[in-house]
């Protein structure tokens, strides 16, 4: 896929001479690059279980409202 970057005349330049030392083309060193740079990425890590308990059970239905107003005003 063709497509247009902005890069810094220094980089270019850089990437020219890296180029011609190497033999490789400018797009081969720019996508060896990007490819280095995403591969990168730090990896989603998995996280340990959540630690559960005994509540001793429910006082309440918090979706009753007048029970839960009656629960609160007691304690």
């Amino acid at each position: 896929m063709k497509t247009t970057l902005n890069i810094e005349d220094s980089v270019m330049e850089a990437l020219r001479k890296e180029s011609a030392r190497t033999g490789r083309t400018m797009s081969e060193l720019v996508e060896t690059a990007l490819r280095q740079l995403l591969a990168r990425r730090v990896k989603p890590v998995a996280l340990p279980p959540l630690p559960s308990f005994e509540s001793g059970g429910a006082f309440v239905d918090i979706a009753d409202r007048d029970a839960l107003y009656r629960v609160m005003e007691d304690r």
